[in-house]
């Protein structure tokens, strides 16, 4: 465990003042005050120990024990700042981040978790979201974490034990869910998926709220039982690492061919367009979205039954449905 001194922690511990502050003035702590208490003691700096900034010469890495104070310094302040930070990198190619501390926040209270949930949470990170839930739900052993890449399991060992929290982390496929860890009230993964693995509504108890980054968008389904769900995309924007193991999130070889430039400009029609992959038509969908007048992403949800699924607009029984990609 590193122990920093003094001007590092005083410094930390002003830094993490100030960026509660920032996230309360959003709103994200209103419906549960107690994740304002989260973020006030979790300190995120013990998470990461080391960061990458995207500079014109590649990758700087900010590092705590660095022998220079000015350089612990600006890694103390960038490790509070409101940003996403690159932790991991392998051939220039981003694995693993710490999210942008109010979206984890918007995330967290979307979650709507109870007293004595437990909480399954799919890409472990550097362990400090699963601090967070740990704390918020004052027993460790409610919370389960899981990531593919044991490095990254066992440096958030690491960063949870000293923070002095110990939440059960598992190294292994997320899609797949932690059966032994089963039932759970709370599914939250921290990472882009392509679709909704079904394994983890077997291991949900009826009435368990999943809520996952899918094709840009955050998804929010209740489940019913271990074959059905349904629910509802939230209105934040958010782009996450993919969940490895399962392909890219995000496929590549979307065609724009023959629609107007404010199509690639239009970040809620690039939304659709993903949603609507292998289920319409780019030209289809873009007719859909300007005869809809541009619906924002809380506008589109969807339905799990069995091994099928479909997403919609507006209603689940309405006109507008296609099949998930």
């Amino acid at each position: 465990m590193v122990a920093y001194d003094a001007r590092t922690e005083e410094l930390a511990a002003a830094a993490r003042a100030e960026l509660v502050r920032e996230i309360a003035a959003e709103g994200a702590f209103a419906a549960d005050p107690r994740w304002r208490e989260a973020f006030a003691e979790v300190p995120r700096h013990l998470f990461v120990p080391y960061y990458f900034v995207a500079g014109p010469r590649g990758y700087e890495r900010r590092w705590g024990e660095s022998p220079d104070p000015r350089a612990r310094e600006r890694w103390v302040r960038g490790a509070y700042a409101d940003e996403p930070l690159a932790t991991r990198l392998r051939d220039g190619e981003l694995l693993s981040s710490s999210s942008q501390p109010s979206l984890m926040a918007r995330m967290l209270a979307a979650l709507r978790v109870e007293d004595g949930d437990r909480v399954l949470e799919v890409g472990a990170g550097t362990g400090y979201n699963a601090a967070l839930l740990a704390h918020r739900l004052g027993d460790d052993d409610l919370v389960t974490t899981v990531d593919l890449e044991p490095e990254i399991t066992e440096s958030a060992r690491l960063h949870l034990a000293a923070a002095g929290r110990r939440p059960v982390v598992v190294t292994g496929d997320g899609a797949r869910g932690v059966p032994e860890r089963a039932p759970f009230d709370r599914i939250i993964a921290t990472c882009a998926l392509s679709t909704v693995p079904r394994a983890w509504l077997a291991q949900c108890r009826p009435g368990a709220r999943i809520l996952i980054p899918l094709a840009t968008g955050l998804l929010a389904l209740t489940v019913r039982d271990a074959e059905h769900a349904e629910g509802r995309f939230l209105h934040t924007a958010a782009y996450f690492v993919p969940l490895r193991g399962q392909g890219r999130a995000e496929p590549e070889g979307v065609s724009f061919a023959g629609l107007p430039r404010r199509a690639r400009e239009q970040d809620t029609f690039r939304f659709l367009l993903e949603l609507t992959r292998g289920g319409l038509d780019p030209r289809e969908a873009y007719a859909l979205w300007e005869r809809e007048e541009e619906p924002e992403r809380e506008r589109y949800g969807v339905t799990l039954a069995g091994a099928q699924g479909r997403a919609w607009l507006d209603d689940p029984e309405g006109p507008h449905a296609w099949p998930l990609p």
